[in-house]
């Protein structure tokens, strides 16, 4: 489709979307919110999301990551001045918007390329401040210390690294022992409930993507960097770090078009004793209504068959059904906080799920309720 001939209704709706990612995905990162609401006065920006060939790509997100992985190829253009990640330390200003644009053009082909080819993958280690305890309190639940972990939608894989990693929750830390090269992650602790500290070990890992990240490419990698927010040093220099880690860990991880052909697969050839957990995190919103109800009863079936035990991290929208919704931390908006819930198979044969914590999407601080 021509960007000309792109329907008003089409622009309205995307516009409403930048304006609301800057309010409720990005308002720390005031450059992002300037984007954002450059984007959404701009009928020629907004055209460039009639690119994006996957449907559910189609957010903000996916313009600024493309956007940004420009800025860290190195070209020359004095946009880069605004991004922190390249050393910029320009303000957002009124000069901002014509900068932008003109970098639009002259970069035009290769932001199509993304937008048609590429998919956000923000493999935030910063969740593993969440998957930590969450393990330990499925250890403690099941009585099994020896885990399997499947990450279904794990992008470079670095979240199979999980046991590798050290956690500050300032009152205690948690993981592997701190080590210089080590990733730290900082992460708040809310709420009087204390983590459960039933130690596991994981005894079988894999992760899957549809466009997994390829750790040794550095292509590759720069596309992941691009989907950092550009403020955030700390993370960038977390990223990595555990990238570093991952080359040295080799984790499997597999790029499939069906991931839970290859889950049940996988589960088959576990050894006995071991308590196969899946895990995802800010994947069921790229699934339509159909696509989620069909995996929803997927999972189940493989639940009852193989005492599978669901771990998910998304929006409260997308919930286990039925689960009732415990209130939002204050001060905190429950459609931008992750929720973690557990599935599992009770005694009776019955399923059964429950609330384990709200936390930041990145793990920039956890509500444990266990």
């Amino acid at each position: 489709m021509d960007d000309d001939l792109t329907p008003s209704t089409d622009l309205q709706r995307w516009a409403r979307q930048y304006r609301q990612f800057a309010v409720q995905e990005c308002p720390n990162d005031p450059l992002y919110v300037a984007l954002c609401q450059i984007v959404a006065d701009s009928p020629e920006l907004l055209a460039l999301m009639v690119h994006v060939r996957h449907a559910p790509q189609a957010r903000p997100n996916l313009l600024l990551a493309a956007l940004h992985e420009r800025v860290l190829a190195g070209v020359p253009h004095d946009l880069a001045a605004y991004y922190p990640s390249v050393g910029g330390e320009r303000a957002p200003d009124a000069a901002l918007a014509d900068s932008l644009h003109r970098f639009v053009r002259a970069e035009r082909p290769r932001l199509l390329e993304h937008l048609r080819l590429r998919s956000t993958q923000t493999n935030e280690i910063g969740r593993c401040a969440v998957l930590w305890p969450a393990l330990s309190a499925i250890a403690a639940q099941t009585g099994r210390q020896d885990l399997a972990l499947f990450d279904f939608g794990c992008s470079a894989g670095l979240n199979l690294g999980v046991d590798a990693y050290r956690y500050d929750y300032g009152r205690f830390q948690l993981g592997a022992p701190a080590a210089p090269e080590r990733p730290t992650v900082a992460c708040q602790w809310r709420g009087a409930a204390e983590p459960p500290r039933t130690p596991w070990r994981l005894r079988a890992r894999l992760g899957v993507d549809l466009a997994p990240v390829d750790v040794q490419d550095e292509d590759a990698v720069r596309w992941l960097r691009a989907c950092l927010w550009p403020h955030d040093r700390a993370r960038a220099r977390r990223l990595d770090q555990a990238l570093a880690q991952a080359r040295a860990d080799r984790h499997p991880v597999q790029r499939v078009e069906q991931g839970l052909q290859t889950l049940a697969v996988w589960l088959q050839g576990l050894p006995a004793g071991v308590q196969p957990v899946l895990f995802n995190s800010w994947v069921l919103a790229y699934f339509d209504t159909p696509s989620l109800a069909a995996h929803r009863a997927e999972v189940e079936g493989l639940m009852r068959r193989h005492s599978l035990l669901w771990l998910s991290a998304e929006t409260a929208s997308l919930r286990p059904p039925g689960l009732a919704l415990p209130p939002a931390p204050e001060g905190e908006s429950a459609e931008s906080a992750s929720l973690w819930t557990v599935q599992a198979l009770a005694p009776d044969g019955q399923l059964s799920a429950w609330v384990l914590a709200w936390s930041h999407a990145h793990g920039h601080w956890l509500h444990w309720l266990g």
